[in-house]
This record gives C-alpha cells, structure tokens and sequence, in this order.
C-alpha cells in the first residue's frame, strides 16, 4: 500500500514500515529504544515486530496490564518511574505497540517525559489503525471521564502492518469497523456504500478499505490540527457514544463496550437527532441505523441509565462555554459542526434506538 503524507510524518504500510524503522532508528540519533506493550500485544505482535526490526540501538520493554481501566495518569506514572530507572533520556524514542489505549498513553507520555521525545506509533487493533493512531491526539482518562488530559503533538511516524489484525477476535474487528463507517458518513458516501457487502470482501479488499480510511482521517486533520474547525467532523457519534462508553466503563452492573461499539451506538443516536433536524431523510436515517444494527449487538437502556448518560455530556471534551457539541450528518458523506441538541430529543434517540 502506498505511503501517505500526514502533517508532518508519513502513514506507512507493512515493508516500508520496517524499512522506514531500519533508517530512522540508528545509534547516531537515538540513545534508547523504549517499546511501550500491554500484556497481549507483549504475547502476539511483539515477536514479529522485533523480527521485522533491524537496529544496533539497545531496546528496553515495558509492559502494561490491558484495556481502557488502565488509561489513566497512574499508569503513566509507572511508565515515567520506568524510563527514569531504564536511564531513559532525551534522546530516547519510544515506540508505542498496540491499540488505541497504548497509542494515546504512549504518546502522551512522550510528549511530557523529559519535555519531549520523539515516538513513533505502531497500531495492532483495526480501530487504532484507521483512527487513534493518526492524527497526534495523546492522552488518557480522568476517572471515567474519556481523554480528558491530553496534548496534541504528532508522531515521528506511524507504520501499519496489516499482519496484526489476524491476532484480533471477531468482536475487536468490529469494534475497528466502527470508524471507518464513521469516515464514510461524515466524509464520502460512495464509501460507505462499500460497507453494504461485507461479506463478499477479501483480504485485499480490506487493506483497500483501511488504506482509503486512513486517507479520509488525514485529509481531514491536515486541515485542521489543532480541531477549532473540520476536525470536529470527525466526532460524530462520539458526543453520545464516549458517554455511554464511560458510563458503562464505571457500571459495577453492566458490561462495558468497546470504543466502537460504543460509537456505533452514538452514530445511530446523533443520526436519529440529524433527522430530527431536518438534515438527513428519513429514508438515509433507517439505511445508518438498519446496516449499523446488523453489526453490532443491541444495548438495553433505561430510564435512569439514558438520564445518567446525558449527566455525563457535559464534561464532554468538545464542549464550549458550556454548551453540548454535536457533529451531526447533514446527508450521507457530509456533515455540520458545531451542532446542539436539548435533553428531549436525546431522550427521543434512545427511545428510538431501542425500537
């Protein structure tokens, strides 16, 4: 797959990645090579990742326990205390192995050691291949409150090698899935229109897929990177789904969802609130919410969960002057920022969610 040019670093894919590593990654620039694992990526990418990695630079790893309840400032004290122990400097860089969680945090944590070194990204899981990897967004959670401590700076590169998605379940590829036919709603409806015949898809079909979704997310962060503008397209369905996805997170009752499935439920939620608005048909609405429904598992939500979900909006990161902030679909492949919606018709998209 051919090279892509983001901001200030190049998307690479596969060989060239490695290749890329092999010269960038040399004694006379770097002191120290930190890659930051969970336990999984540790078990099933880091073998062929330090096979595929040739440099005289020593390498140093550290581990992390899996999954979002670790994304959080207490872990990033561990990994500083580890970098400090490990003689880390400012010449180290650290590579992040994993998926989005090990993306944001291994960015972050980069980008505040020593004030600054330089990381390279490596996503393992399909969402943090065409989403949290791209675009310099690091950072992590306060409580259960999503990415709320956070910079944006970007990396030295990222390199995708499409061999790791075959380490994934069913479930986390869907939950990858997700984003992309987010990138299809809100930027090019003739790809999401490819989303309609899933079944019939090869393997190159979906490095196609990725590659072209890599594409849409970078076009639009080079655009605006620091998000004041069209960057905030690319929350649609993450108003609603990063409150569900945090209210479940902290649910002692209920079972969490993964970032997409989360989000797959926000699309349906702020594309029901679009139709409502008078931006998108009632046709293209039931055509979102048909094809996302046949995705992904139904979730159960009461009265008291949907009335704790929207207590949760407000401390959503995109909020201003403390308004709710909606990207919402304003037909299929386009979309309008800076949108509101008031608690009744949020109430209204649940209830429609569950119908």
């Amino acid at each position: 797959m051919q090279t892509i040019q983001a901001h200030n670093y190049k998307i690479l894919f596969d060989d060239l990645g490695y290749e890329f590593l092999a010269k960038s990654i040399t004694p006379q620039l770097y002191s120290k090579i930190f890659i930051i694992v969970d336990e999984n990526t540790s078990n099933e990418c880091l073998p062929r990742f330090l096979a595929n990695f040739a440099t005289e630079v020593a390498i140093e790893i550290i581990e992390l326990e899996a999954g979002e309840a670790h994304k959080n400032i207490e872990t990033c004290l561990g990994i500083w205390n580890s970098l400090t122990e490990l003689e880390g400097d400012r010449k180290s860089i650290i590579i992040n192995l994993g998926g989005g969680v090990i993306t944001d945090i291994g960015g972050f944590v980069a980008c505040t050691f020593k004030r600054g070194i330089d990381f390279i990204n490596v996503p393992t899981t399909l969402l943090a291949m065409v989403d949290a990897s791209i675009g310099g967004k690091n950072g992590v959670d306060l409580g259960n409150l999503k990415n709320q401590i956070g910079i944006i700076r970007e990396p030295k590169a990222v390199l995708i090698d499409t061999h790791f998605l075959s380490t994934l379940s069913a479930r986390e590829m869907r939950s990858g899935l997700a984003e992309m036919l987010k990138h299809g709603l809100i930027y090019d409806k003739l790809y999401w229109n490819k989303f309609k015949h899933l079944n019939n898809l090869s393997t190159d079909d979906l490095n196609s897929l990725i590659h072209e979704s890599v594409q849409i997310k970078n076009i639009i962060v080079s655009e605006d990177l620091t998000e004041n503008g069209i960057r905030k397209s690319l929350n649609f369905g993450h108003t609603l789904g990063h409150a569900i996805e945090s209210y479940l997170l902290e649910h002692p009752n209920k079972k969490s969802l993964l970032h997409g499935e989360a989000i797959a439920i926000g699309m349906i939620l702020e594309s029901y609130i679009s139709k409502e608005k008078n931006l998108i048909s009632e046709i293209e609405y039931l055509e979102i919410k048909e094809l996302i429904n046949s995705l992904y598992d139904k979730v159960e939500f009461n009265e008291t969960d949907i009335q704790k979900v929207i207590e949760l909006l407000i401390f959503d990161k995109k909020n201003e002057f403390g308004t709710i902030q909606f990207a919402l679909l304003d037909g299929i492949g386009k979309i309008k920022i800076n949108q509101t919606a008031d608690n009744e018709l949020i109430i209204k998209s649940f209830i429609n969610y569950k119908n």
